[in-house]
């Protein structure tokens, strides 16, 4: 009896093994395809960094549609070799694209992007009339 219950507990475990999305080579296709994101905001704008490393400046595609700015990035890749009785050929294509609703405060003619180290970053200004104001004396008359 306790063989049955341990061949109940293996067998779909061992089939969950066998037929996972990456069994054969490939990647699965989930939350790891998304960068991740850090947004911080300051008293005079946004900043915001996707974290994408082994990418190069003109593998994005940065758009600003009103008030959403959309970061898209797609690498094709494709390996072949040959030998004495067989090609063997491989390609892959990694793709993501995140798009951010910004505030209406945002200046979105002014913002500003850079990409270094893997990790790349904009700079959000806020516009002129969202800015904090300073303190001031109301003069009673």
């Amino acid at each position: 009896m306790s063989l049955t219950k341990k061949n109940d507990v293996l067998f779909p475990a061992l089939m969950n093994e066998i037929f996972r999305p990456d069994w054969f080579g490939g990647t699965e296709n989930s939350r790891s395809s998304l960068p991740a994101v850090n947004i911080k905001e300051n008293e005079k704008d946004f900043e915001l960094e996707l974290f994408v490393p082994g990418r190069v400046k003109d593998d994005f595609k940065i758009e600003i549609d009103d008030t959403v700015l959309s970061i898209s990035a797609e690498i094709k890749e494709e390996h072949k070799e040959v030998k004495e009785n067989f090609t063997r050929k491989e390609f892959s294509i990694t793709s993501f694209k995140r798009a951010f609703t910004l505030p209406e405060t945002v200046a979105t003619d002014k913002i500003e992007a850079t990409y270094e180290g893997g990790v790349l970053k904009f700079n959000i200004p806020k516009k002129e009339e969202a800015l904090p104001k300073p303190k001031r004396m109301i003069e009673l008359k």
